[in-house]
């Protein structure tokens, strides 16, 4: 059974402050980073929980994350997981999702990129979407 399952079992948390503060000790400061790195370039978005998740939005969810026994879940989009899947190399990767190791630093100017990534394709794709549907 996985650590973020048996966290919504356990605390059940209603926003990213006590998800965190749920969280092992060794997994908190490495969601705080993220926590933090995530609206630095995503301005606007909004932080959530999404299936007991933290989450952040603009326009539509960009990013969830969690934390594991072993890792930090890091779920973008698959278009995002294939951009950058020479830079993420290094991760244990499935089609939307990466995992960054406990014991490794977090890759800020990644999540970074990743991010900025994200919120571009937001942009475009749903700019496209309403554009399509008014005419």
């Amino acid at each position: 059974m996985d650590l973020n399952h048996e966290l919504k079992k356990i605390s059940a948390p209603t926003n990213i402050n006590k998800y965190i503060d749920a969280a092992p000790k060794g997994a908190q400061k490495k969601l705080r980073e993220l926590r933090a790195c995530i609206p630095a370039v995503a301005l606007g978005a909004t932080e959530s929980l999404k299936w007991g998740m933290p989450a952040f939005s603009y326009r539509r969810v960009l990013v969830i994350f969690a934390a594991f026994k072993h890792h930090i879940g890091f779920n973008p989009t698959p278009s995002a997981v294939k951009a950058f899947a020479d830079d993420l190399s290094k991760f244990v990767t499935a089609s939307a999702s990466i995992r960054f190791p406990l014991e490794k630093p977090l890759p800020r100017a990644l999540v970074r990129k990743i991010t900025e990534f994200l919120v571009r394709e937001s942009i475009e794709k749903d700019g496209k979407g309403r554009a399509s549907r008014s005419t």
